[in-house]
Order: structure tokens, then C-alpha cells, then sequence
């Protein structure tokens, strides 16, 4: 049996010394050489070691040191085998300690009165999901604080399938059960892996970002939560040619992941990984190889699974006939109460390995949300969509609420946008973007929004700037001339068109206007005055037959 070279992976010459390195592929023995350049050295260590027959790989290390150093002495280097960090398949667990940023003392009952906090119409999955996933992290502290129990084989973990569609916060349970529990938490589209990694993302990817969450503690990446959406476009149509080879060979490399592998951390094709990991080999003589055992990674997946329920009626035999009349809301909840029956059998026709399947025992059902859940999302005192937009006014210093029939109003136009509750982030901002626009350039610390202001947010804003300006304005004129000025209606209208025109405030249109009525208005002195129509269209004219009229009636 042949040992192969991989040649000379790096060599260069400094003043006058000679530095090699190769590597044999088949134990992964690097020798770096320090010397005075001689010829054919690199022919010489490649017969030594292509004409090698030991089938032992510390005998073919042993053959190398012992040649190398004969022929050069100390000027070689022959590093021992690499160091493993992380643990291995197998392993004891005695070594093992949990992270002190983990709390594993949460009961089943408190993450879940913790995640019905935030969580809106969910109250079964929010159930099943404080149930598992409690109990795998502390089935995971009651194993390493008792190292001496019989390990269990085949045991698999509460890895979890979450169905249901977009919108209804399935990526949101998960982020707020990793918060409470203290452990790194990655989010991966499995529409962007492929098999080999080369057309598409590598799934071990996943398992190196955790480590990167972690900020680069390795031990407690090792607990992570890594959740994987989309998962039903990973599935395959049966007929075992073009993209659905892909997508099966995606399932089995997440299946190794699922059940117990190692992952390096450095990426195999990354040249970068290569250099650090060969300057590291010549300055300490040894190559250590970081890794992350995922035996403890709970690994969460979800998707839409649009015909799955074709499937689960068909198994049922309770195919919708004569339902052909029934609105699209009642066929959804239909559609929901269909998922909640879902079988291993159904999700295995639907186009998932038998073994995929069969690692992801816990299966959560998540409705779709309604007018009236959406709503009560809203009202929610830890809503992340209403307490965000009071954030982003509070940085303006403006303090923004929300009547009830504001709310509702906003639920009821977010359903229409069938992305769940998502669309109240869609609906809250595009209807109140101007007003975020607008506003930080005035005075206004206070906001409340209005069913009105839902429905007409241009007509209503236009309102809120129109009073606030023609305000500003009445109040410095008063503090500058003391005297009383108020507008008419039509006044007004023709200001709003002025300044619309000029690209200019209303209180800028103003100023401008009427800045010689400060003056003329304390030589008539008069304590209140009204502007109208007229004078907004002949504003020196009739201050000057206003004066007039003044010192003819003396």
C-alpha cells in the first residue's frame, strides 16, 4: 500500500535558507524543513515516502523522522499527530461540564408562561415546544452531572418539524426559547444548501456560525439551537433524477448533523484555513484541529408544506368533495386541522427520507392567524411591532400611541396582506411613514393615532402639520406684537397651496406673508386680527388700505 504526497505544498528561500513542507495524504503527516537549500530534496523526501510499504501510520511518521533527521538533523521538524478540540462520538461524558450562561433549571411550565408573553394563538405548539425542549436541555444536565449512567444506544434527540405557513412566528418562538435559555441560536434557508456545497451553501456551515455566535466559545456552541426554514423545499417528488437527487443528498448530510458528527472549523477548501493552520504547524511544531461535536445541537425545521394536507386527506380518505363552495377561510382552517393529523407516513410521500423523518420526532402544527389574532398581537403590552414604532418616534422625541380602533383597523388591513403577522410591520409602516417623515421636523412630542389616520394617513397628517404651523405661527406672532391673529378657513387653504407650491413650511409661508403686519398692525393698534382670503391674495395692498382707512377715520 502506497502513502501519497501531496508534493511540496509550500517552499521559498530567504538569505540563503531553505524552507519546505509536505504533507501525506493518507495520515495527514506534515514535515516542514529549515535548512541550507541542497538539490533534489524535495525528490528525496518524495521517493522516501512514496517507496514506504508500512501499513501502520505511526510507522510511516517514525520512517519520516528518522530519515529526515539523519539526513539533516535538528533542522527538521516533524509535527505529532493533530490535536482535536471539541468532543468526539463516543465520548465519555465525563469531561464534559455544562456552560454557566445555560440555564438549564427552567421547567416545562415557566418557558412556556414565558413564551405565552409574547406569543399570540400558538397555545398548542407553544406547549409541545415548552414541553420537549425543556426537558432535552435538562435531560442533557442530568447526563453530565451523572457521567457514571449507561448511555443510551440510538437514543435520538426532540429535534423538531414545524408546520404551518409564513407569518405566525415560528422563527420568533425559537429566537425567544434561545434568549431564555442562554444558548447561541442561527437561523439557515435549506433552499440554499446543496448536496455537495460547491453549487449551494455546505450544511456544516450551520454548525460553524453557531460557534461564531457563541463568539467563539466552542463548548457552549455545542448546545446551540440551529433552525432550518423551508425545509418541505428540500423534499423530493420520487422520481430520482435532477434537482431531487440534490435534495435528498441535502437530507442525508443534515441527518448526519442531526444525529452525532463532528464538524472542523475550518473549511476544507478555504485557502485562508490552509495558511493560518500551516503557519500555526511551523511556529508550534503541531497542528491543532478544532471541532464541534453536535450530539447536543437541537436542530428545529419549519416550512409551509403546501399539499402536504392532500396527502394526510387522501391517507384519511377524506378527499373535500363537494366542498367546492366553501370560502377560502374555512378551507384554511380546514387545511390547519389536517396538519394536526400529519403522520411519519405522510411527510415520507410528501418526499423525506424514511431516516429524515425519523430525527425529527417532535412534529408542532401552528395556525394561521385571524383578524382577531392579530389584534390581540398588537395589543399585547411586549409587542415588537408597536413597541419598535414607538422607538423609532421616541428617537425624534415624539411619544406615539394607538387607539383601540387604530389597532383593530391595522389588523384588519394586515390580513388582507396574507403574510401573517408580518403584515402588521408592513401595514404600521407604510401608513405611518410620512408621518415619521414629517413630524421630527416640528415640535410635536405627541402623536396618537387614529382609526382615521389609518384609513387616510395622507388627509390626516396633512391635518396634524396644517394645525401645528398655523399654530407655531399664531403663538410667535403673539409673543412678538402681542396681538391676537387667526385664519379662515379658505386662508388657510390658499397658505397650504402657497407653501406646497414653494416647497416651504406653512409657518415659513406665513412669515413671509405677513411680515409687515407686525409693524403696520401696532400702528393701527389693534390686539387681534383675522386674515383672510383677500389679504392672502394682496397682502401689501390691503395692509395699506387698512391704514389708510385707519387715519381717515382720525
Amino acid at each position: 500500500m502506497r502513502h501519497y504526497v501531496s508534493a511540496v505544498s509550500s517552499s521559498s528561500k530567504r538569505n540563503g535558507i531553505f524552507q519546505l513542507k509536505c504533507t501525506c495524504k493518507s495520515y495527514g503527516i506534515v514535515v516542514a524543513y529549515h535548512g541550507v537549500e541542497k538539490k533534489k530534496t524535495d525528490e528525496d523526501i518524495m521517493n522516501h515516502i512514496l517507496n514506504s510499504k508500512s501499513p501502520n501510520p505511526e510507522d510511516i511518521r517514525r520512517d519520516v523522522s528518522d530519515f529526515l533527521r539523519n539526513k539533516y538533523g535538528d533542522r527538521v521538524i516533524v509535527p505529532p499527530e493533530p490535536e482535536r478540540v471539541g468532543n468526539t462520538p463516543g465520548d465519555k461524558k465525563s469531561k464534559e461540564t455544562i456552560p454557566p450562561r445555560i440555564n438549564f433549571d427552567l421547567k416545562p411550565t415557566e418557558l412556556e408562561l414565558y413564551l405565552q408573553e409574547y406569543v399570540v394563538g400558538q397555545d398548542e405548539a407553544v406547549e409541545i415546544l415548552a414541553t420537549k425542549i425543556a426537558t432535552h436541555f435538562n435531560r442533557m444536565k442530568y447526563e453530565t452531572q451523572n457521567s457514571d449512567i449507561e448511555e443510551l444506544e440510538g437514543n435520538i434527540k426532540s429535534n423538531v418539524l414545524m408546520i404551518g405557513p409564513t407569518g405566525v412566528g415560528k422563527t420568533y418562538l425559537i429566537k425567544l426559547i434561545a434568549k431564555k435559555i442562554g444558548v447561541p441560536f442561527v437561523k439557515g434557508d435549506a433552499t440554499k444548501f446543496s448536496e455537495t456545497g460547491y453549487v449551494g451553501g455546505d450544511v456544516d456551515d450551520l454548525v460553524r456560525n453557531l460557534v461564531h455566535e457563541a463568539d467563539g466559545d466552542i463548548h457552549l456552541a455545542e448546545y446551540g439551537i440551529i433552525y432550518l426554514d423551508e425545509i418541505d423545499k428540500i423534499a423530493s417528488s420520487g422520481n430520482g433524477v435532477g434537482p431531487d437527487v440534490s435534495r435528498s443528498g441535502v437530507q442525508r448530510n443534515l441527518l448526519k448533523l442531526m444525529e452525532e458528527a463532528e464538524v472542523d472549523l475550518k473549511v476544507p477548501h478555504d485557502l485562508a484555513s490552509q495558511m493560518e493552520a500551516a503557519m500555526e504547524a511551523q511556529r508550534t511544531g503541531k497542528v491543532e484541529r478544532k471541532k464541534i461535536n453536535t450530539k447536543n445541537i437541537l436542530f428545529v425545521t419549519s416550512g409551509a408544506f403546501s399539499g402536504l394536507t392532500d396527502i394526510i386527506r387522501k391517507r384519511l380518505n377524506q378527499q373535500p368533495i363537494g366542498f367546492t363552495n366553501l370560502d377560502s377561510d374555512v378551507l384554511r382552517v380546514a387545511d390547519e386541522e389536517m396538519f394536526k393529523r400529519v403522520r411519519s407516513e405522510d411527510l415520507i410521500s410528501f418526499g423525506f427520507e424514511t431516516e429524515f423523518v425519523g430525527r425529527l420526532p417532535v412534529v408542532v402544527s401552528l395556525n394561521a392567524l385571524d383578524i382577531e389574532g392579530l389584534y390581540q398581537i398588537l395589543k399585547s403590552p411586549k409587542s415588537t411591532v408597536i413597541l419598535g414604532k414607538k422607538r423609532d418616534f421616541l428617537a425624534y422625541g415624539i411619544d406615539i400611541e394607538f387607539e383601540d380602533d387604530a389597532l383593530w383597523r391595522i389588523a384588519e388591513l394586515a390580513f388582507e396582506e396574507h403574510t401573517g403577522a408580518r403584515g402588521l410591520t408592513s401595514v404600521v409602516d407604510r401608513l405611518l411613514l410620512k408621518f415619521e417623515k414629517y413630524l421630527p421636523d416640528t415640535d410635536l412630542n405627541h402623536l396618537l393615532v387614529t382609526r382615521e389616520m389609518v384609513e387616510h394617513p395622507k388627509r390626516e397628517l396633512d391635518k396634524v402639520l396644517t394645525n401645528y404651523y398655523i399654530k407655531s405661527f399664531q403663538k410667535g406672532f403673539l409673543v412678538r406684537n402681542n396681538i391676537v391673529i387667526t385664519f379662515t378657513e379658505g386662508a388657510i387653504e390658499m397658505l397650504k397651496s402657497k407653501a406646497h407650491a414653494e416647497h416651504k413650511t406653512l409657518e415659513k409661508v406665513c412669515t413671509e406673508l405677513l411680515a409687515d403686519y407686525e409693524y403696520g398692525l401696532k400702528l393701527l393698534n389693534w390686539d387681534e386680527f383675522t386674515v383672510d382670503e383677500d389679504i392672502v391674495r394682496n397682502p401689501k395692498a390691503r395692509l395699506e388700505e387698512l391704514i389708510k382707512k385707519a387715519y381717515e377715520k382720525k
